[in-house]
């Protein structure tokens, strides 16, 4: 039973009891990230995020870290377009004293100079490291051909030069601006009482900021192609196309489609890119949702030789499914998968405390185990062919990186 609770300056706190465990998962989750950002502090989400284990007025970094070893548990972060999470697991009788230090990081933490001068340069090898990994970036620069200009199109990391401006003034005036009692969820999922809220809440139930509501301008989907020229050994290729936002109507029709289309190692880009012409080692699709938009990636990697081969046969693959519809056994695979995959997060408390914090943030509902598999059950091949054929059309984003930099020659203007 998930309960959720309202403090008076507006901080959501939500609680999932689960008696059959021994663990309890507690994130703090902030509605902001790389969106919420411009171009003179892109990264300063990231950094901050970094900064809040670097030492607060009672404990030094080594001390932060050496909290949650001591109790055999588990603390980290991550941030991502929308929103920022910090968050820790630990045994169920640990459970106060996890939250106590959780709450010492998001109120206390310092931004002492020579911290913030030694973890600049961490993240500035996290940025370089990133570079090293052009299946990775390529993501970058296709956010980047979808949104231009547009906050959504920014590196999460930032820039080695914006970097370079944060200070500890900056980043609180950042904190005064999106962490917001508002714009705050702690979610906590474990063995632990209702009454833990009231431990919450008595930490993060009173603080206040200047409070600067965030504004959120849409952004145009763009079917910009952009490549960059890198040494590498194969060719990394990303297409998008305009997908859905969070909490759409369609969103199980879609979550269907992709596992169909690059889901699984059954779907059929795997089966028609790697099994039948054996074109690439890695190939798949995913879907991104944000508050007001959404896009639909396909990647895959091949040789430079085989990249025009593996476009085409892409493109292929998405006129079949387009004309053919998916098959009925489809259907019913992915349907139980992604039933499957519910029913298996369910036995992660980290899982379920991710659910229940990003559902809160971004949906502020909640649906029961009951709604979720009655709208997978509603899914027909019918909605997701209609889907296939809106999504799948003439205007997407291409984003490449190879040894030429050259685009395949059927995209070539």
């Amino acid at each position: 039973m998930i309960k959720k609770y309202t403090c008076q300056n507006g901080v959501r706190i939500i609680l999932e009891n689960i008696p059959t465990v021994r663990s309890v998962a507690i994130g703090v989750w902030i509605g902001t990230g790389s969106r919420n950002e411009d171009p003179s502090n892109n990264g300063i989400s990231h950094f901050l995020e970094h900064m809040f284990f670097k030492g607060t007025k009672a404990r030094t970094a080594r001390e932060i870290a050496e909290s949650f070893d001591s109790i055999g548990g588990q603390v980290n972060a991550f941030t991502s377009k929308e929103y920022t999470c910090y968050y820790a697991k630990v045994l169920d009788e640990h459970a106060s004293f996890a939250l106590e230090v959780l709450s010492d990081m998001f109120f206390h933490s310092t931004f002492d100079e020579e911290e913030l001068k030694k973890e600049k340069n961490v993240v500035y090898e996290e940025i370089k490291m990133y570079e090293d990994t052009p299946d990775d970036i390529v993501h970058d620069i296709l956010s980047k051909a979808t949104y231009g200009n547009h906050s959504l199109g920014y590196p999460i990391l930032g820039t080695e030069e914006t970097l370079a401006t944060f200070n500890g003034d900056s980043l609180r005036d950042y904190m005064d601006q999106a962490y917001t009692p508002d714009n705050v969820v702690i979610s906590v999922a474990g063995n632990v009482s209702e009454g833990f809220i009231a431990e919450v809440e008595k930490y993060f139930g009173s603080y206040e900021t200047s409070h600067k509501k965030l504004e959120f301008v849409k952004p145009e989907f763009q079917d910009n192609k952009l490549s960059r020229k890198k040494d590498t050994e194969q060719a990394h290729l990303c297409i998008g196309y305009n997908g859905l936002e969070v909490g759409h109507d369609d969103v199980y029709n879609l979550i269907v489609l992709n596992n169909v289309l690059g889901g699984s190692m059954s779907s059929r880009l795997f089966q028609d890119v790697r099994e039948q012409k054996g074109l690439a080692y890695s190939v798949f699709s995913y879907h991104s949702s944000y508050l007001d938009n959404g896009m639909l990636t396909i990647y895959g990697g091949t040789g430079s030789n085989q990249l025009d081969d593996l476009f085409e046969t892409i493109q292929l693959t998405l006129s079949k499914l387009k004309g053919d519809g998916i098959t009925q056994k489809e259907l019913a695979n992915s349907k139980e998968q992604m039933k499957g995959n519910l029913m298996l997060s369910l036995e992660s408390t980290n899982s379920r405390m991710s659910r229940n914090g990003k559902n809160e943030l971004l949906l502020k509902r909640h649906r029961t185990l009951d709604e979720i598999i009655d709208k997978i059950n509603q899914v027909t091949d019918l909605k997701v062919n209609e889907l296939a054929n809106e999504l799948f059309n003439d205007r997407y984003s291409v984003a490449l990186i190879s040894p030429d930099g050259n685009m395949p020659t059927s995209l070539k203007s």
